[in-house]
């Protein structure tokens, strides 16, 4: 925001501000040699026609109100803007805006964006997520069949090879207790001679192999137990857990494809943006939203960009830079009057900065200081209107005051005086005066004059025309500081 101050406050004057190009001080140059020859002219044509210097000018002292105030260029803003960002990924091109300055009402189209991407992303992202959920429909299937696996083996196969072996056990515990009989009453008939030893030999084989069936059967029972319920459980288990993970990944994979789906037919919506309430919007070109892209037919926005504003018009306030040279005359609560092109308000500083705006060429290589002044409720008030603001940084009341142009200044003796040139009936005197603050207009005496004296207007110029003399017409010698008026 481009903002002119005019100084208009000084305790003691400042020198000017040194011109920034050469082409100014070309100009400072030319200016002065033009003013020189303008001067050396009048002195010419004063001296060879005779004619007399025009009346002095002069001002009497008087006693009264002062105002000292600080006056700066600035814009109106809002202090309060609603940002209407957009709320699309990526880049989006804008096919429509609206007019920055217009009033809206809620429901009316603010911004359209293109919506061709987003209907390519709509139908691939609906694919995807469709095979995605096909694919988490079968992983599901397959982990509750694990789930029945593990189920069917603990409660349906184990048992009924246990139940098995336990019943070979049984029949063969059966046998060898047969076989066992056989062969005693096997060795009672070999003891009576009706049988010989290879018969006995071969019922005790028939008992040892019975006996070895039987331990065979119990060890298969013990291992079916102790090892392969173990191993088959673990087996089962761990394929039951990497079908769930499977199942797992294909059902977040299946939210995701959703989700981007659903996000994107959000950002379908996105794409026409709406005003929700009623109010003015603007396009954003404050200093805030300076590197805002702009907002135009065919511009490019990014999500989370910044395209249109919403000021709240009741909380207005004016942005203007104070001089470092008065900045610490500044202070929040103090009264300032805003002057706008069709009427006056009262505002109050608000807000100042504590860290300088850059300076360069484009301010002037001036230093200022960012103050926000609010303003009251009002009508007609719009952001970006050009503003006059004066600070009121002192009040004085009943004061004596003298005419800024009629104080002067000269060295005397290595220390700098301030003097003014008081009328006093046909002769000039100078008098030492001691001065207070200033508006740049007026000046507050705190000694040397009194409400009443008349003083000159310029007077060290004044002083020189009048020329040197040490006495009056009649020869009388006048005192120090003082001459008699020419005739």
């Amino acid at each position: 925001m481009a903002i002119e101050t005019r100084r208009t406050l000084h305790a003691t004057p400042t020198p000017p501000p040194v011109p920034s190009t050469r082409r100014r001080l070309r100009y400072g140059v030319g200016a002065g040699i033009g003013l020189a020859a303008a001067v050396a002219l009048t002195i010419s044509t004063f001296a060879f026609s005779g004619r007399r210097p025009q009346p002095l000018l002069t001002s009497v002292v008087r006693r009264g109100d002062m105002e000292v105030t600080i006056t700066a260029q600035g814009l109106l803003e809002s202090a309060e803007n609603e940002e209407i960002k957009c709320k699309v990924r990526g880049r989006n091109t804008v096919t429509w805006v609206i007019e920055s300055g217009t009033f809206v009402k809620p429901g009316d189209v603010l911004v359209r964006l293109d919506t061709r991407f987003i209907e390519e992303q709509i139908d691939e992202r609906t694919k995807y997520a469709h095979w995605s959920r096909s694919a988490a429909e079968q992983s599901a299937g397959a982990v509750r069949r694990a789930e029945l696996a593990i189920e069917e083996y603990q409660q349906g196969r184990f048992v009924e090879e246990r139940m098995s072996l336990e019943k070979e056990i049984v029949v063969a515990r059966a046998r060898l207790q047969s076989a066992r009989e056989i062969l005693a009453y096997t060795k009672k008939l070999a003891e009576s001679g009706y049988v010989n030893e290879f018969e006995v030999e071969e019922k005790e084989f028939a008992v040892r192999q019975a006996q070895l069936d039987l331990e065979v059967l119990r060890t298969q029972l013990r291992v079916l137990q102790d090892y392969t319920k173990k191993e088959r459980l673990a087996q089962l288990k761990g394929e039951y857990a990497a079908i769930k993970a499977t199942h797992e990944a294909n059902v977040e994979r299946a939210q995701a494809d959703a989700s981007r789906r659903d996000r994107a037919l959000e950002e379908r919506k996105h794409c026409t943006v709406r005003a929700h309430r009623a109010g003015l919007v603007i396009h954003p070109n404050a200093a805030r939203w300076e590197n805002a892209p702009r907002i135009y037919q065919g511009a490019t926005v990014y999500k989370d960009r910044v395209m249109l504003l919403m000021p709240n018009l009741d909380k207005m306030q004016v942005k203007v830079g104070v001089h470092e040279a008065v900045i610490d005359r500044v202070r929040v609560g103090m009264k300032a009057r805003v002057r706008l092109a069709t009427q006056t308000l009262e505002g109050t500083v608000q807000k100042i900065s504590s860290v300088t705006r850059p300076a360069g060429w484009w301010t002037g290589n001036e230093v200022r200081y960012d103050t926000i002044v609010a303003l009251p409720k009002g009508k007609g008030l719009r952001p970006g209107m050009s503003a006059e603001v004066e600070i009121v940084v002192a009040e004085y009341e009943d004061v004596v005051q003298v005419p800024v142009a009629a104080v002067a200044r000269e060295v005397v003796n290595g220390r700098e005086i301030t003097f003014c040139s008081v009328k006093d009936g046909s002769v000039i005197r100078k008098r030492r005066v001691t001065l207070g603050d200033s508006n740049g207009v007026f000046t507050i005496v705190q000694s040397g004059l009194v409400p009443g004296d008349e003083v000159l207007l310029n007077p060290k110029r004044t002083l020189e025309d009048t020329g040197s003399g040490s006495q009056d017409g009649g020869g009388r010698k006048r005192s120090p500081g003082s001459r008699k008026l020419p005739k």
